[in-house]
């Protein structure tokens, strides 16, 4: 049985604000270690009930925050940028489950520090569903017939998460009290709150069922202004819908559909006045 794990940041127990999750920031380092030990925690119970091999991607900004000298020795790290398919690099039909940690809630809505891949996207669309990027990464696995087990995050990723895919189980660590506060656990007490979910989920893995995505899915992305729309606008196959910030691609499958989003929201961040 091999698990695949995909760590965000935004999620993790007692992280609050950008101070937090920025690496120039005086909260980054503490958080790194936070981080880690989290991985850790999920990691360790997944060898304990039967995985074989567990491969973890870094999937937070440069994707270099996972402290690789303090992982379980038999890890398999994914760490750095630039990676063809960034948070699910990695993964593919050989995996038994996935599990998201650290997980935030989609742009727009409510949640801690609550955004999808950059903050000058204000909604991501594949055909009529929003989706942030939980939901997009849920599409890929399901794309190899993987299904996410477990969502591990804020209260907010939890319900996004439930809502996407049924029987998931999730692992709240902390509550949101706005998109920059929070009531949380301590890192000891998630750490058995992770235990317990990632047992569960091990357990449980066969009543979830992948999240297949749509065939040829239409992806359209909102931006935030329309300098940032004329940026993405620029990949080709892409069309601005008229008198909107939306960009819109047709894709010949999911895949395509997650490589065009990375590329779109990189473009969009080159728009150098808000």
């Amino acid at each position: 049985m091999k698990i695949y794990l995909s760590v965000d940041m935004e999620g993790i127990t007692g992280l609050s604000d950008y101070t937090h999750v920025d690496s120039s920031r005086h909260n980054y380092e503490r958080s790194r270690i936070i981080m880690t030990d989290e991985a850790n925690f999920i990691v360790s119970e997944a060898f304990d009930r039967g995985a074989t091999e567990v491969l973890v991607n870094d999937s937070h900004s440069k994707m270099n925050n996972l402290l690789v000298e303090r992982m379980h020795p038999e890890t398999q790290l994914i760490t750095g940028d630039v990676k063809p398919f960034s948070m699910v690099q990695g993964l593919n039909s050989e995996f038994s489950g996935a599990i998201f940690a650290g997980y935030h809630a989609r742009a727009s809505m409510e949640g801690v520090m609550s955004h999808t891949m950059i903050f000058g996207v204000r909604n991501i669309y594949i055909n009529d569903t929003a989706v942030g990027e939980l939901g997009f990464n849920a599409y890929v696995a399901g794309h190899f017939g993987v299904p996410v087990i477990m969502v591990a995050g804020d209260d907010r990723a939890a319900k996004e998460a439930e809502e996407l895919i049924p029987n998931v189980t999730t692992a709240v660590v902390k509550q949101t009290i706005s998109r920059s506060a929070v009531k949380t656990l301590t890192p000891a007490k998630a750490g058995m709150l992770l235990k317990e979910k990632t047992a569960a989920a091990i357990e449980n893995r066969e009543k979830v069922k992948p999240l297949v995505p749509p065939d040829a899915p239409l992806l359209r992305i909102e931006f935030a202004n329309y300098g940032q729309a004329e940026w993405a606008g620029l990949m080709p196959g892409t069309e601005i819908e008229k008198g909107t910030t939306t960009v819109r691609f047709q894709a010949k499958n999911i895949l395509e559909a997650y490589q065009a989003m990375l590329v779109m929201t990189e473009l969009a961040m080159r728009t150098a006045f808000c």
